[in-house]
Formats: C-alpha cells, structure tokens, sequence
C-alpha cells in the first residue's frame, strides 16, 4: 500500500503526506452525503464528530486531534464557567494557542519541504470555537441592543458537548473551510428553519450544485497540473531567474502567483461541493421566478472575481469570503461604539487580526494591514 502511494505520489508530483491528505479531504464528500442520510439530532453529530476526528488522524496523525482539542476544551470551558466572558477569553486564548502553533510549525513549511501539518484545520477550527463562544455571550445581552447579526446567531442555551464537538469536527468544513454558524449547524441536525420540511415545501437536490463544484474542481487541478511545472515558485531563487528582463520577471511573478492560487481553487471547490452535498450548504431560495436554491454558505472564493479584480481592496471581498465574513462579523463590528461610525482603527484591528490568523511571516501582516 505504502508504495503504491509512492508511485501515485511521484506521478502526480507530491509526497506521500500531501497525497494522503488529498485523498482524506476528498473523502469528505461521499462521507458528507452520508451525514446527510442520517436522523436527525445525536446520530449526526457522533457522525460528524468521528468522521472529522478520523479523516484528521488518517491526513495529520494522532497528534492533530490533541492540537483541536486544546481550544476546543477551553472555548467550551469558558461558556460553562464564565458566559459573560466567554467571548473575550476565548478570542485571546483560541489566538494565542493558534499563534503558538504558527510558530512551532513555522505557518507552513512542512508544506513547503513536502510535509503536511494540522495549522490549516487548526486555524478553522479556532474561528469555529471564537464565535460559538461570543455567540454564547450573546445570549446574555437584550435584544434591542443587539445589531441584525448578533440576534440572527445568538444562542440561548449551551449547546452540549455532542453538539458542539460535532459542529468543531464537521468534515465538510474541517480542513479548510468555510466557516460557519453553530446556530446554522443546529438548525441543520435537528431539521430546523430552512432545513424544516412540510407537505407543500421540500428540501433541495444538491446533486446538479454539487456536480457543478465537482467540473470547477477537475478545472482547477488541471490548470495547477499544467502550469506549475512551468511557473513553480522556486523559479525565485533559481539562478535562471536572475538572467530574465525586467518585464519577463514581471511576466514569470504574475504567471507563479496564478499558478499558485489554482491549488487553492481547487481546495475550495472540493469544500464547496462538500458542503453542498451534505445539504448544510444551503442558505434558501432566491427571488426570481421560477426560485432556485442557494448555497451560498458553501461558497469560499469566487474566481472570476479574484482574477478580474481591478485593485488589492477588492481582493478580501472574493477570496476566502466566509473567513472575511467572520471577519467583519466578530472584529470590524464589534469595535464600533454604539452611535459612532467606523474609523481607521476598526479596519485596521481587523486586517492586523486577518494577518495573524493566515501566520506570522511579514508579507502577511504587509499585505493585510496595507489593505
């Protein structure tokens, strides 16, 4: 088995530990379209709960799950102890955790030598942790002096710890994404608000949605297999690179950067149909006549909008999109002051938390505060 993967590995061009990950992150489909045929309620989340933590121990090994843990248990400690703060303490203890972590693993250069390690699902799973436990806090507050989104996913009740390892683990989301509410999450398992099926209203297929997200997939992977031989980032410190023109630089930065972001197209579009097959990624049905189903809380990139963006500003609005949806929903809004408007400090707070979260190395803090 183990040089079969070998070969598989060499063939495509990876090590071992990347295509083991591939495989598993794969694997969260057809194991996302059985979550969805199983009951209602505890059923669903010991199946989330023990595919995630499975898939994570097949993909990084024991020891990821012993990373998950910690702020899982600490977010859920908080709620249990001190509601009041459980936002708060949380937020600092899920980030400093997450940082710790950055720096251990150096934010990824086990990718880099061909490794693999758990700070990508980690870095999910701490915004996960963060916002259940400010949603939590939430519960305390009155509801007028709540803004639209605070009343939309606060939640009055402790979720248990069923529920809430379930909504942690959740394969579909698990390795990268997209982020996602556990109100959302409980309203899904228990067969809830747009999840709730009568005589006259049914749930969607996410077949066609998902076989869309599928054919996305194939491209990208296609275009990254094509072009990365050709632009690979190592190109930079190759002494080839130092003999090109100055436009053929150019030309060979902007080709390995595109090169680059097909790999995490291709990332998000399995997560995409991941999420949709499992029916979790449906927001409701649009206006138009007749109406279509939505899955928007699947949707983690929009390529065209990357690709075609006019400036740097743009940018955050169309990559990562749920992450800057948390974002905006758990930093830039919670620093405005209630009848005050937003200024440079609440922009800037937030682009310096986006730059952390993503690592520590100084193009991100550059890129994200520069914004």
């Amino acid at each position: 088995m183990e040089l079969e993967m070998s070969s598989t590995a060499s063939a495509i061009g990876v090590s071992v530990p990347v295509l083991r990950f591939l495989l598993c992150f794969v694997a969260t489909i057809p194991v996302s379209f059985l979550w969805r045929l199983l009951p209602s309620g505890a059923a669903k989340h010991i199946f989330a709960a023990g595919s995630g933590a499975y898939l994570s121990y097949l993909s990084f090994g024991f020891s990821s799950n012993l990373h998950f843990l910690i702020p899982m248990a600490l977010g859920y400690a908080s709620m249990l102890l001190l509601r009041r703060r459980a936002g708060i303490l949380t937020f600092f203890t899920g980030f400093g955790y997450l940082i710790g972590c950055h720096v251990y693993y150096m934010s990824g250069d086990a990718w880099k030598e061909g490794g693999i390690d758990a700070t990508g699902a980690l870095m999910v799973l701490v915004l996960k942790v963060i916002s259940c436990a400010i949603n939590y806090s939430d519960g305390l507050l009155k509801e007028e002096d709540l803004r639209e989104t605070q009343k939309k996913y606060r939640l009055t009740r402790l979720p248990s710890i069923l529920e809430y390892v379930g909504y942690c683990l959740c394969c579909g989301s698990h390795f990268a994404g997209p982020v996602y509410e556990i109100k959302d999450y409980l309203e899904y398992t228990e067969n809830k608000g747009i999840w709730a099926c009568s005589k006259d209203k049914s749930l969607p297929s996410p077949y066609l949605a998902t076989l869309r997200a599928l054919i996305q997939a194939a491209i990208c992977m296609t275009f990254y297999m094509y072009l990365v031989p050709q632009y690979p980032l190592t190109r930079f410190s190759e002494p080839i690179y130092y003999e090109y023109s100055f436009w053929r630089k150019l030309f060979t930065q902007y080709m390995s950067g595109l090169t680059a972001r097909w790999k995490y197209y291709f990332i998000w579009s399995i997560s995409e149909a991941s999420m949709i097959i499992s029916g979790l990624g449906f927001t409701g049905w649009s206006n138009s006549s007749p109406p279509k189903p939505q899955w928007g809380r699947a949707k983690n990139v929009d390529i065209l909008g990357v690709e075609l963006a006019t400036s740097a500003v743009q940018v955050p609005l169309v990559w990562n999109i749920q992450v800057s949806t948390w974002l905006r929903y758990y930093v830039y809004d919670r620093l405005i002051q209630k009848g005050k408007k937003p200024g440079f400090f609440q922009l800037l707070a937030t682009q310096t938390v986006s730059a952390v979260w993503h690592g520590l190395y100084p193009g991100y803090i550059i890129f994200f505060v520069q914004l």
